[in-house]
Formats: structure tokens, C-alpha cells, sequence
């Protein structure tokens, strides 16, 4: 299934694909990709097929645009891009560097921000490139492969659905992250925002590569199987942590994100077990009885246990049967300055951050 080495599209039939996999790799969060799902097969059927691009087939003659929404996942459930958002975003950034955008990266390949892209670029005529800035989701604007390869911020554009346009230019990480999320929460709560990626940068190792073709790839194996679960286990190299059902869920918007844990209690073989996982967008932590199973930025994602769909923060009911998957995160994660950026104290958690290894059959080690 690995067909990043040839250039490529991203046609109709990879649509439904990409979605189920951005989901799965949203880790709960990145936004739920129903809505972005229909409206890329949308923008596909008006206006074709989207090249995918790898890293090493970028020229200098190329520039790449960054793009994401931002702000509480609940919310981007009620309001819908504009349609002439991404547009403005591209235009804008166009004027700014002087030059014709050519692609599209997701700043984050998890949830809907994996898939809209590929809207965006269809509607736009531009190519996607097959790598991303997280190979998940994260909440954060600090928390990208750009920054742990500690590249200058250089100019975000964003743009909210009424037509405001923001130009920022942001010292660091932090500051774009403070900037870009007040302006989310002054535009009602979501926003789009774009990037300048130079072409050097990622392919000196600033981005991570081939997350697009890799979420299509889990999600063909997702929707091929008729054992969603076990086929997701395997294709991710995870570990199924626990099968059981949502006993109890907290939850609460505040300050541009959603916040909380959820309660899984065991059934079948896990009987007699209890899960919490801990959420802020994304599944950040799983416990059971005071002890860390995984954490950030190793992948936690909760899934329907019949269908293996991925259910995001916002949609977790009190009843739902799930599956509950961790695996280890890009490496670069692992590395000081991405612990620094994205283990667990920088989720305001006082625990160690300690490395997942899954086993040959699944388990945890």
C-alpha cells in the first residue's frame, strides 16, 4: 500500500481513506472529520483529483503554504469554513511572499486539519505535500516540527469566516500560539491560519514526512477489514489498551480548547478494569489505578470497538462501546527539544514522560 515513493493523487476513492486515518491519527482531537470529509469529496468531484507530492520532489520554484483551522473542536462542529476562507489565506500570503503559492501542507495530518487541506488545494489548483508538522494532533502552536528544528517564525496569516485577515509576525512559538489563539476566540471560537514553509527547511528534516499517504494507508486498512479493530492494531504496530464502554465523561470548553477525561470500564477479557483517559483536544494521558499507561506524545486514540472509527474528544458519549489505542509518536518527539515541546509537564502534567514499546502480540511492555 505504500505508494509514497511515485507521484501520485489523492482521488475520490483515497478521500474516505485519508479521513478515517487523519481521524485515528488525531488522537481525539485535530477536529471531527465528517464535515471535512464530505466537502473534500466535494471539491474532488468539482475539480479533480490533487497531486501528492513527497519532500524530495519539491524545486526551488515551488512555495509551500501551511494550513490549519484553530479553536475548540466543539465549535468547528457549529461553524463551517466559508467557502472563500482558504482562498483569502492563499491570496494573501501570495501577496506577501511575492510569489504563486504551488502546495499545501497540513500543519498537522491528525483530525479534519488532515483532511480540509486537500479541499482546500483542489479548489485552489494546488498540490499537497505528503508530510505534515505533528504526524497527529496537538493543541498547541508551539508544538510543531518546524519548532523543534527551531526555525524562525516568519510571517501567519489568518482569516476568520466573516473575511477579517490577520497578518502576524510572531517572535516565537509561544507568542503565535497567544496571538493566533485570541484572535480564534475573538472570531467566535475558530479561525483558519497559514504558514510560509521554505522548501530548504523541509527537506533538512524540519517537517515529518509521508504522514498523508501513511493516514491513507491505516485508513484502507480501516475500512477494508472486517475486523477494523485488530487491522488497526496491527497496520499501526499498537496496543489495544483496553475494550470496554464510556462510564463517565467530563468535559469543558474553556480559553479555545476542550478539556477533561473520560472513564472506560472494561468488558469481555478487561472486566474488572478501569481507564482514564485525560483530554485537552487531544488524548493526552491514559491511567489505571494511579498508574501512567502512556502519555503524550506517544498516541492514544479511542475508537468505536465494532467499526474501529475513531471517536473524537467532543463526540464521547456515556455508553459508547470503544477500543482504546496507543503507539509510539514520530521520534523526533522523543528527542529532548520534542519532550521539552510536547511530554507531559507541557500539558501542566507532573509525571515522567516514560517511552512506549508495544510487543509482538499488542501489549504494552
Amino acid at each position: 500500500m505504500h505508494h509514497s515513493q511515485a507521484r501520485r493523487v489523492i482521488d475520490l476513492a483515497d478521500v474516505d481513506a485519508l479521513a478515517a486515518g487523519a481521524a485515528i491519527f488525531g488522537t481525539g482531537g485535530g477536529g471531527a472529520v465528517h464535515t471535512s470529509r464530505l466537502a473534500t469529496r466535494l471539491r474532488i468531484e468539482e475539480f479533480g483529483p490533487v497531486p501528492l507530492v513527497g519532500v524530495d520532489e519539491l524545486t526551488p520554484d515551488d512555495a509551500v503554504i501551511t494550513m490549519s483551522a484553530m479553536g475548540a473542536p466543539g465549535v468547528g462542529l457549529e461553524v463551517l469554513t466559508a467557502a472563500g476562507q482558504a482562498q483569502t489565506l492563499v491570496r494573501e500570503v501570495e501577496r506577501y511572499i511575492g510569489r504563486k503559492v504551488t502546495t499545501v501542507m497540513a500543519t498537522e495530518i491528525g483530525g479534519s486539519n488532515g483532511v480540509t487541506p486537500v479541499a482546500w488545494a483542489a479548489r485552489a489548483g494546488l498540490a499537497v505535500l505528503d508530510a505534515d508538522q505533528m504526524g497527529r494532533a496537538f493543541p498547541m502552536a508551539t508544538m510543531t516540527s518546524t519548532n523543534v528544528a527551531k526555525l524562525p517564525m516568519g510571517v501567519a496569516v489568518m482569516c476568520d469566516g466573516i473575511g477579517n485577515v490577520s497578518l502576524l509576525h510572531p517572535v516565537n512559538g509561544a507568542w503565535l500560539e497567544r496571538h493566533a489563539r485570541a484572535l480564534t476566540v475573538a472570531s467566535g471560537g475558530i479561525a483558519l491560519g497559514a504558514g510560509v514553509l521554505r522548501v530548504e527547511d523541509a527537506q533538512a528534516g524540519a517537517v515529518i514526512r509521508g504522514t498523508v499517504s501513511r493516514a491513507i494507508e491505516v485508513g484502507h486498512h480501516l475500512l477494508g477489514s472486517p475486523e477494523p479493530v485488530a487491522a488497526l492494531v496491527e497496520v499501526l504496530g499498537a496496543a489495544l489498551l483496553i475494550t470496554g464502554k464510556v462510564i463517565d465523561v467530563e468535559r469543558v470548553t474553556e480559553g479555545g480548547f476542550t478539556r477533561g477525561s473520560v472513564t472506560v470500564e472494561g468488558i469481555g477479557g478487561d472486566r474488572d478494569r478501569l481507564v482514564r483517559v485525560e483530554i485537552q483536544n487531544e488524548n493526552l494521558v491514559a491511567l489505571e489505578d494511579g498508574e501512567v499507561l502512556v502519555s503524550v506524545p506517544d498516541l492514544i486514540t479511542v475508537v468505536d470497538s465494532e467499526t474501529g472509527e475513531a471517536i473524537s474528544t467532543e463526540n464521547l458519549r456515556f455508553g459508547q462501546r470503544i477500543a482504546v489505542l496507543a503507539w509510539p509518536c514520530d521520534p523526533l518527539w522523543r528527542t529532548e527539544r520534542g519532550l521539552e515541546l510536547t511530554g507531559p509537564p507541557a500539558f501542566g502534567y507532573d509525571i515522567p514522560y516514560v517511552p512506549l514499546t508495544v510487543s509482538s502480540e499488542g501489549a504494552v511492555r
